[in-house]
């Protein structure tokens, strides 16, 4: 059943990203879509998979990628702190368009497309490099990976303060499509005895 969104209430939801994971890139396209078709007022969170495996066995392979991945929250977590909320997504974006779409391995050519996008200046680039806003990072980190548990990655969603890992898709549904899986993710997620469904991943990210 379709929501009229001029009407309805807005549904909160809060949604935490590191910027380099192709899963909650596919995850947040799909809550752009649904946010068409149904009435959400999205605030959008830096977590980071540097920081919820610095005390974990992975890969050394895996290790190798964290320093990167670090630059982009620490980026986004100054960005927040300097310039305000409304600057988290637009700089989420330009970042994922790069990493994801143009498929730039390298930081700093990511980071100063990402700030010429959003308007910000190439000396910004610095705070990729800096731990000045580490504890405000750290503290969005916890509190999104506090709702849902240690044992999940990015992203977290809550709606009206329910919180779950993912979904993980791939690729992201469009139109009504998209509407429907997040009415029936929604609706598991709000009882209270729901914790896990879950299947073997088939394909990987299908970014376009």
């Amino acid at each position: 059943m379709s929501t009229d969104i001029s009407t309805s209430v807005p549904t909160a939801v809060d949604f935490w990203f590191d910027p380099s994971c192709p899963w909650a890139w596919m995850t947040s396209r799909w809550v752009d879509e649904v946010a068409q078709l149904r009435n959400l007022d999205v605030t959008w969170h830096v977590m980071s998979l540097a920081v919820l495996n610095e005390d974990q066995d992975v890969s050394e392979e895996y290790r190798a990628f964290f320093p990167r991945a670090l630059r982009y929250t620490r980026l986004v977590a100054a960005a927040k702190e300097e310039f305000g909320q409304a600057i988290v997504k637009p700089l989420y974006d330009a970042l994922g368009t790069q990493i994801h779409l143009g498929e730039s391995t390298d930081p700093d050519v990511v980071i100063a497309q990402a700030l010429a996008e959003v308007g910000l200046p190439p000396e910004f680039a610095e705070h990729s490099l800096s731990d000045t806003y580490d504890p405000q990072m750290r503290a969005s980190h916890f509190d999104g990976i506090g709702r849902v548990g240690q044992d999940v990655g990015t992203p977290v969603i809550a709606v009206n303060d329910v919180a779950f890992f993912g979904p993980v898709i791939s690729p992201a549904p469009v139109g009504e499509e998209a509407a429907k899986l997040w009415d029936g993710v929604v609706a598991v997620a709000a009882y209270p005895g729901f914790f896990e469904i879950k299947r073997s991943r088939t394909v990987g990210p299908i970014l376009n």
